[in-house]
């Protein structure tokens, strides 16, 4: 195991090194087995002050939705419901995602509109439909609470609350939010034949082999982040006249290939956080499995990739499912 216990040996092992303006020592955080090192670990307060923020209902103009609202931590850090709700009960068209691991993501949101977890956390406060904020309005609310003040003060070296201190908090927060140590990191990075049931590892030959998901849901040789950090379209999302309900990453490019187009998700504690896909449309594990057997819903830009698979039997399909629920990661108290 390896632990980032200080700015020093953060560098040490190729890590950026805290923003300056953050105080104190690293928060320890612990690789588990299956994931790389944590990229830019933050110190304790910060980290403190961001899963205050995190779990305030000060974060939201009416006092009614907090970040675990659409994340919650019982259900793997995502939603349950197809589409988040928001400030005056207002529904999206697009399902929560997991912030466990978040970290290692290349980019933030299905469409990859943000780059950084900073830029994501402050998406949502500033979303009509969702937190309902202004920039003022959440300063403002969040610098009422004396004890966010008192917060402040502990991570920035003063009590000032800005919308940049806010954002670098949440996510200073949500960065040591990592899970692994699965059956399957067991299994496959730390050498035990008994982790997995051989049902999932007949369903973990299939995923490298016949079904051709790790294309997409890399597997690599020292770690398994499930994902190749690309956007795909996979028909998801279509009306009953066939055409796509959101573009997706199109409205982010304006790239004709991106219609359609979502981040492929990364698979870790899939069993946890149904529904699935970007708009929360397939309810169970196994009609995610039985989606990709079918080939996805036919589009212009459909992913050349997504095919159909001919003659895989009902048992094939049952144990693609028990591999996936054996990415299901140690939760550290």
């Amino acid at each position: 195991m390896r632990w980032l216990l200080l700015t020093t040996l953060v560098t040490m092992v190729g890590c950026t090194k805290p923003k300056a303006d953050f105080m104190g020592a690293v928060v320890p955080v612990e690789t588990p087995l299956g994931l790389p090192p944590v990229p830019d670990p933050a110190p304790a307060a910060a980290v403190a002050l961001g899963k205050s923020l995190f779990f305030s209902p000060a974060l939201s103009v009416d006092g009614s939705v907090a970040c675990a609202t659409c994340h919650q931590p019982e259900k793997g850090f995502a939603d349950p419901r197809a589409g988040s709700e928001g400030v005056k009960g207002a529904r999206g068209n697009r399902n929560a995602p997991s912030v466990w691991n978040a970290v290692y993501q290349h980019s933030q949101f299905w469409d990859g509109r943000a780059k950084t977890l900073e830029e994501q956390a402050s998406g949502p406060m500033l979303n009509a439909n969702e937190m309902g904020h202004t920039s003022n309005s959440v300063v403002a609310s969040v610098r009422a609470d004396p004890k966010f003040r008192e917060m402040m003060a502990a991570a920035y070296g003063d009590d000032t609350v800005t919308m940049e201190r806010i954002a670098k908090a949440l996510a200073a927060y949500e960065r040591i939010l990592v899970r692994g140590n699965s059956p399957f990191d067991r299994f496959v990075f730390g050498d035990d034949p008994t982790a997995m049931t051989d049902e999932a590892q007949r369903g973990l030959k299939l995923f490298r082999g016949k079904a051709n998901c790790a294309t997409c849901h890399v597997i690599g040789k020292d770690y398994a982040l499930f994902t190749d950090h690309q956007f795909h379209n996979l028909g998801v999302g279509m009306d009953a006249t066939g055409e796509l309900t959101d573009l997706g990453r199109f409205k982010i490019t304006g790239q004709e290939r991106d219609k359609g187009a979502f981040r492929t998700a990364s698979l870790r504690n899939i069993a946890e956080t149904a529904p699935y896909m970007h708009d929360g449309s397939l309810k169970t594990l196994k009609e995610v499995v039985d989606f990709y057997v079918g080939g996805g819903n036919a589009n212009p830009q459909l992913d050349p990739l997504l095919r159909p698979l001919t003659m895989f039997t009902r048992q094939e399909r049952a144990d693609l499912v028990a591999f996936l629920e054996s990415l299901t990661g140690e939760v550290k108290p």
